[in-house]
């Protein structure tokens, strides 16, 4: 279980790096488990998933 719960705060801490989290890699390293998990659900919620420009359809447009 052990093993487990270290796999899950590397892949936290891999994930909050990607999103430019304003703290260094030593500062999440020193949070718990459940202070990344928090961590990671505040970027989650702050990132939309249709928030990139790629990601719109537009629909109900003429193509001529």
């Amino acid at each position: 279980m052990r093993k487990g719960m270290e796999e899950r705060r590397k892949e936290l801490i891999y994930k909050l790096m990607i999103h430019t989290v304003n703290k260094t890699v030593e500062q999440l390293m020193k949070l718990t488990l459940k202070e990344l998990e928090t961590e990671y659900k505040k970027v989650q919620n702050d990132c939309h998933p249709h928030s990139d420009a790629g990601s719109i359809h537009w629909t109900h447009t003429k193509r001529q």
